[in-house]
C-alpha cells in the first residue's frame, strides 16, 4: 500500500492524526506541507501553531496564528490562542490585547 498524500487536505489530516498519537514533529511536518501546497489552507497554519505550542515554540506559534487571523479575521480560537503564546513569552499587553478581542469575536 502506498502513501498517497497529493492534497494540503489529505496532509492536514494525517497531521491531525500524528498529533493525535503524540507524534508532534511529524504532525508540524505535514502541516508545513499542507502549506506548500496551499499557503492559504488556515487550519493548516492553525493546527501547526497549536502543535507549535505543545512544544514550546511560542515566537513559532506567534507566527502562524498570527497568518491564520490575516487569512481569517473573525477566527477568535486563533487571537485568544495567539494570546496565550504571548503571556508564556512574556508579552503581557499583547496577550491581553488578544484575548480581549477573542472576547469581544464571542469567544
Amino acid at each position: 500500500m502506498t502513501d498517497k498524500l497529493d492534497s494540503a487536505e489529505a496532509y492536514n489530516e494525517r497531521g491531525m492524526e500524528r498529533a493525535e498519537n503524540d507524534d508532534l514533529a511529524g504532525a508540524i511536518a505535514d502541516y508545513t506541507a499542507a502549506i506548500a501546497i496551499d499557503p492559504n489552507y488556515a487550519e493548516a497554519y492553525y493546527n501547526r501553531a497549536y502543535d507549535r505550542s505543545e512544544i514550546r515554540d511560542y515566537a513559532g506559534a506567534i507566527e502562524d496564528y498570527t497568518k491564520v487571523i490575516e487569512l481569517a479575521p473573525d477566527a477568535a480560537p486563533a487571537y485568544f490562542n495567539r494570546g496565550m503564546a504571548k503571556a508564556k513569552i512574556g508579552d503581557a499587553e499583547g496577550a491581553n490585547a488578544d484575548c480581549e478581542y477573542a472576547k469581544s469575536l464571542g469567544l
